[in-house]
């Protein structure tokens, strides 16, 4: 690979486009999934493709049929996503964790700054419950990063939430809330607290547990409830290795080895305006030992300052297409 897990942390240096088409070749050769997705659509030959334009996306849903991976031998950790839709969840097949935690950790410090002397919480139930979450193992390891001895996750105990909130208040400790969306509602309508030195990042969904509400009606409510306009999001997911993370505005900024493109969803070789809905496509550098272009099945805008929206899931039907590779 000649160091390709060094230099794709630094694009600009190494040439994003140019990695991508040496990751293509690398990936075609080595996942069998992806190979054999190519060749339905008529790419035989790896050398034919010399644009990134033209490299081909795999549908999200085949992580939850195949082991979509570009290594021989047992994977070192396999993350699992929450089992949705009637093919269960989807499988991320690890390689390497250290690739994962570089990934993770470059990009957290790269956005909110160094991060070593704050506090991490984590309203994650829906995660701690099952085994596998990758945001689960992130979380940890910034805990573990910062050793501050007041970290944790919690389960549904939200008043020992409001106190260890309340403590970190009193001595004006820098923290972050990591929170699923329906538990950060859950514990702004129990245990409203003003959040003066903290910072929350909601991490999506509501996993069935709350009806689905627009962004901004769940931005109110919780700015309503903590008195803060402190509220971030992270935009993740178990088939990549990276992260990205929105303010305010509500528009996800990549890190520089991941790039977001906007499709039509009838026709997802073809990319729409800016500004334009559609489904995202996905290119995560990170993703040496999986794939690295993926379609999602996410409904978004971007933006000229290559920002992002998420705007919903589109159904396709659990993708039939994967039939393709049955067999």
């Amino acid at each position: 690979m000649n160091h390709l897990d060094e230099r794709i942390f630094n694009p600009k240096v190494n040439n994003f486009n140019h990695l991508c088409l040496e990751l293509f070749k690398f990936q075609y050769k080595h996942n069998a999934v992806y190979q054999k997705y190519c060749g339905f659509l008529g790419i035989t030959n790896p050398e034919t493709i010399t644009e990134t334009g033209q490299i081909p996306y795999l549908p999200i849903e085949f992580f939850k049929q195949f082991e979509v991976k570009s290594f021989d031998q047992k994977a070192t950790k396999i993350f699992y996503s929450s089992a949705t839709g009637k093919q269960g969840n989807s499988a991320h097949h690890v390689k390497d964790l250290a690739i994962y935690e570089k990934s993770f950790f470059t990009a957290f410090n790269n956005y909110f700054g160094q991060t070593n002397q704050t506090c991490f919480l984590g309203l994650l139930p829906s995660y701690l419950e099952r085994e596998g979450s990758s945001l689960i193992y992130m979380v940890q390891k910034l805990m573990q990063a910062s050793s501050h001895p007041l970290s944790g996750f919690f389960m549904y105990e939200h008043e020992t939430l409001q106190n260890r909130i309340i403590q970190l208040e009193k001595s004006k400790q820098d923290y972050i809330l990591f929170g699923v969306s329906f538990a950060l509602l859950d514990f702004a309508e129990k245990f409203p607290t003003e959040i003066k030195h903290g910072r929350i990042i909601e991490t999506g969904g509501m996993k069935g547990r709350k009806k689905e509400i627009t962004r901004e009606a769940l931005f109110y409510e919780l700015n309503q409830a903590f008195k803060t306009d402190n509220i971030f999001s992270e935009y993740g997911m178990t088939e990549l290795m990276s992260q990205a993370y929105a303010g305010k505005n509500g528009r996800y900024e990549c890190a520089d080895w991941m790039q977001i493109s906007v499709v039509d969803p009838n026709d997802p070789f073809t990319e729409v305006a800016a500004g334009k809905t559609g489904l995202i496509r996905i290119i995560d550098l990170a993703n040496i030992y999986s794939c690295a272009f993926i379609l999602s099945s996410d409904l978004g805008k971007k933006y000229p300052d290559n920002s992002f929206e998420i705007l919903g899931r589109h159904d396709r039907s659990e993708m039939r297409g994967c039939s393709l590779l049955v067999g």
